[in-house]
C-alpha cells in the first residue's frame, strides 16, 4: 500500500509568516513587491528572515572561477553525486571551428569543477541513464547553420548509389562529384560509406532479378562562389578518381543544389560517460546522423533514439534505431515513425510510449506533432484527444507527476512553430491510467510560457520556474518566476523570484541533497530594443526549497546498495518515528525543455525498531533498471539526504 503523502504542515509557516511580520503576508506577491515599495537593502533582509524562506525558499547563485565557465547546453546528475555539464562548442562558431569542444564535472557538495576532454561537438546531442550508472550520450553537431544570405557556396544533399554487390565504396571527404547534364562540380564536404548493393530474387522461382543499390548520404557544396553555380533540377554526377568496374557502379545523384539556408547538421558519434572514471568512453556510431535527438529507455533496458537533424540538415524521415548497452551497438527498428526535433518520450508502466507533443522545433507543422500513445513493437499510434493550445507544443515541458504509479503527466507551456511569437500560458493534464485518456486544462501559469524548467522534488511537489514569454527570451520577456505544483491539489504556489533568466538552452536538475540546480539560457538579444546580441548565461543557481527551512532533515544510515525490484530493504535512522514516505527518485538528464528520465517512484513503507523497511514495486517498465536517489520524508515534508541505491 501507497505510504500518506505527508501532513500539510506549511499551514503553521503560514500563521507563524503572517504574524512575525506584515510584509511576509503578501509572499505571493514574492520578491517584487518588497522590491518595488521598499529598498534594496530591505529586501534582501525580507527575503533572508526564516520564516520567508520557510515558506518560499532561497535563491543564489553559484560562479564557477573565469577559466571552468562554460556555455552548458546538457546536464546530468551522475551516481557519484556530481553533475556532468555539457557544452560541446556550446553554440558558439567560433568555439566549433577552433575545435573546442568543453565539458566540465561540478561536485556541489565539494565546490570543485573539473575539465574533461569532449571527443566529439556534443552540442545539441540526445542522452539518458543507463542501468549501470553510465550516461549514454548520442549525436551531436556535425556543422553549424548557415542563413540563407551568408551561404555563398551553393550545396545540399547527394545521394551516392552503389551498384557493386561485392563490396561497399568509401567517399572521402574532398571527393569532386561533376554533373552529366549540367557540368558542375561539387565537393563532398565529409566520408561516406556507401553499402554494397543487395542481390534481389524472386522469391517464388529464385530467378536473380537484379541489384538494389546500396546508398549513401553527404553533403556537398559547389567548387566557387556565387549563384552561377546553382543547379535547378535533378542530376546524375559522375565520381572523379574513380575508375573500370568502380566508375561505373558509383555515381551520384542530386535534386536542386543552392544558396537556401542551411540548417544545422548531425553526427552519428555515440558514447558513454563512465561517472567514476570520469572519461568519455567510445561505442558503436548510430545508424543516422542525429542532431536534437531524444534518447529513451526501453522495457528491456535498451535505448531508443528519435528523431534529429540528419548529416545534411534534414530531420531523419522516421529511422529510429536501438542501442543495446550489453553489445554497445546501434539497430534500426523494424518499422519507421517520424517525430519533430526532442520529442517528449516516456516509458509507460505497460511498455508502450508517452508521446506528450512536447518537442524543441525542428519539423514540419503538421508531421508527428499529435500526442498520444506509441506502441514501438507494432508500430501503432493512438492519439489522446483534448489537447488545449495544440499548435503552441513546442518548446512546451512536460513531467511525469509524482508518485509515478499514477500515471498522470502535467505538460506546461509551451509556444508556436520555429520563431513564433504565440506563446501559452496553459497546462495541460492527461491520466493515462484511465481508459479513455484525455487532456484537461491545469492551473494557468499566469502568462505565456516557452522554455519552462520542472523539477521533481522529495515532497511530491514540483518546482516550476523560468522561461520566457517570446522566442529565446525575446524583447526582454524573461519571466522572473518560479511556483510549486502539488498535484494533489492541482495547483501552483508561487515561491521566491530566481536571480538570473532563464530560455533557451536551459534546464534544472534536482540534486541529492533535496536542492535544485539551474543553468544555462542563450538569449536572442541582450535588451529590450533588440539592438544587441544576446550573451550566453555561464551562472549556475541554486534554489533551496522551502521544506530545507522546516527543521533538522531525518537522518537515515545504514542500508544497502542494491535494492532488487519486488524486493525489501531495511535502513537504519534515529528518525524512523518521524518518517512518513520513501520515493526513489532516477537522476535527470536534461536539455532544451526534454528531461524524459526523471521519475519519482513511491515505496511502501514500514517503520522497525529502529528504523524503516521500504518495498519496491516490482514492474521493469515503473522502475527501470538503473541508479535512483532514495529520498525519505518526515511528517512535516522535510527530506532526508538521498542515499544512492541500485536497481538491477
Amino acid at each position: 500500500m501507497t505510504p500518506n503523502r505527508p501532513s500539510p504542515s506549511r499551514r503553521r509557516v503560514r500563521r507563524i509568516a503572517v504574524t512575525t511580520a506584515v510584509v511576509l503576508a503578501l509572499a505571493g506577491a514574492n520578491g517584487p513587491w518588497l522590491y518595488r515599495f521598499g529598498s534594496e537593502k530591505y529586501h534582501a533582509y525580507a527575503i533572508d528572515r526564516p520564516a520567508y524562506k520557510a515558506e518560499n525558499g532561497r535563491w543564489e547563485i553559484v560562479e564557477f572561477p573565469e577559466g571552468y565557465r562554460q556555455n552548458t547546453i546538457h546536464a546530468a546528475l551522475l551516481r557519484t553525486g556530481k553533475v556532468l555539464l555539457v557544452a560541446g562548442s556550446g553554440n558558439d562558431q567560433k568555439n566549433f571551428d577552433a575545435k573546442r569542444f568543453d565539458t566540465r564535472v561540478w561536485d556541489p557538495v565539494k565546490g570543485t569543477v573539473k575539465k574533461v576532454p569532449t571527443p566529439s561537438d556534443l552540442f545539441c546531442t540526445g542522452h539518458t541513464q543507463l542501468a549501470d550508472g553510465n550516461l549514454l550520450i548520442a549525436g551531436g553537431t556535425q556543422r553549424y547553420e548557415k542563413l540563407k544570405g551568408d551561404v555563398t557556396k551553393a550545396g545540399g544533399l547527394m545521394v551516392v548509389h552503389n551498384e557493386n554487390p561485392d563490396k561497399p565504396m568509401t567517399i572521402e571527404a574532398g571527393t569532386r562529384f561533376t554533373g552529366k547534364e549540367n557540368g558542375k562540380t561539387f565537393v563532398a564536404q565529409d566520408s561516406v560509406l556507401v553499402p554494397r548493393a543487395k542481390k534481389r530474387f524472386d522469391r517464388d522461382t529464385g530467378r536473380f532479378l537484379g541489384n538494389d543499390a546500396g546508398l549513401g548520404r553527404v553533403y556537398v557544396e559547389a567548387e566557387r562562389r556565387g549563384a552561377r553555380h546553382e543547379t535547378g533540377a535533378e542530376d546524375n554526377y559522375r565520381v572523379q578518381g574513380l575508375k573500370g568496374a568502380d566508375a561505373r557502379n558509383t555515381y551520384g545523384i542530386a535534386q536542386k543544389l543552392a544558396l537556401d539556408k542551411k540548417d544545422f547538421q548531425g553526427i552519428r558519434e555515440a558514447y558513454e560517460f563512465d561517472p567514476v572514471a570520469e572519461r568519455y568512453i567510445k561505442v558503436d556510431p548510430m545508424r543516422e546522423a542525429r542532431w536534437y535527438p531524444t534518447l529513451t529507455t526501453l522495457s528491456d533496458g535498451k535505448v531508443l533514439s528519435v528523431s534529429g537533424l540528419d548529416e545534411v540538415g534534414q530531420l531523419v524521415p522516421g529511422k529510429n534505431e536501438v542501442y543495446d548497452p550489453e553489445t554497445r551497438k546501434w539497430t534500426y527498428t523494424e518499422k519507421e515513425r517520424q517525430f519533430p526535433t526532442y520529442p517528449a518520450l516516456f516509458l509507460m508502466r505497460n511498455g508502450k510510449l508517452f508521446y506528450s507533443g512536447s518537442n524543441a522545433g525542428y519539423g514540419p507543422a503538421d508531421v508527428g506533432r499529435d500526442p498520444g500513445v506509441w506502441d514501438v513493437r507494432t508500430n501503432t499510434f493512438t492519439k489522446i484527444p483534448g489537447m488545449r493550445d495544440a499548435d503552441q507544443l513546442e518548446t512546451s515541458g512536460t513531467v511525469l507527476l509524482p508518485p509515478a504509479q499514477d500515471e498522470k503527466y502535467l505538460v506546461i507551456g509551451g509556444g508556436g512553430v520555429g520563431e513564433s511569437r504565440a506563446s501559452t500560458e496553459r497546462t495541460r493534464l492527461v491520466d493515462l491510467s484511465s481508459g479513455k485518456p484525455r487532456f484537461t486544462d491545469g492551473p494557468s501559469l499566469g502568462r505565456g510560457t516557452r522554455y519552462p524548467q520542472s523539477s521533481i522534488l522529495p515532497d511530491d511537489t514540483v518546482l516550476v520556474s523560468g522561461g520566457s514569454e517570446d522566442y529565446r527570451g525575446r524583447s526582454g520577456s524573461d519571466i522572473l518566476e518560479a511556483r510549486l505544483y502539488d498535484p494533489d491539489a492541482n495547483a501552483f504556489r508561487r515561491v521566491a523570484d530566481p536571480l538570473v533568466g532563464r530560455n533557451y538552452h536551459s534546464g534544472s536538475i534536482l540534486l541529492p541533497d533535496g536542492r535544485v540546480m539551474f543553468f544555462g539560457s542563450d538569449p536572442l538579444f541582450a535588451d529590450r530594443a533588440d539592438s544587441r546580441p544576446g550573451v550566453f548565461e555561464q551562472r549556475v543557481e541554486i534554489y533551496t526549497p522551502p521544506y530545507l527551512y522546516r527543521g533538522e532533515q531525518p537522518v537515515v544510515k545504514d542500508g544497502p546498495d542494491t535494492v532488487r525490484r519486488g524486493g525489501s530493504a531495511t535502513f537504519r535512522s534515529p528518525d524512523a518515528g518521524r518518517l512518513a514516505t520513501a520515493r526513489l527518485i532516477r537522476p535527470s538528464a536534461s536539455t532544451h525543455v526534454t528531461d524524459v528520465d526523471q521519475r519519482s517512484i513511491a515505496l511502501e513503507m514500514e517503520r522497525t525498531a529502529d528504523g524503516v523497511t521500504v518495498t519496491v514495486p516490482g514492474n521493469r517498465n515503473l522502475v527501470q533498471p538503473g541508479w535512483y536517489m532514495l529520498f525519505f520524508t518526515d511528517r512535516d515534508g522535510v527530506p532526508s539526504t538521498a542515499r544512492w541505491v541500485k536497481v538491477p
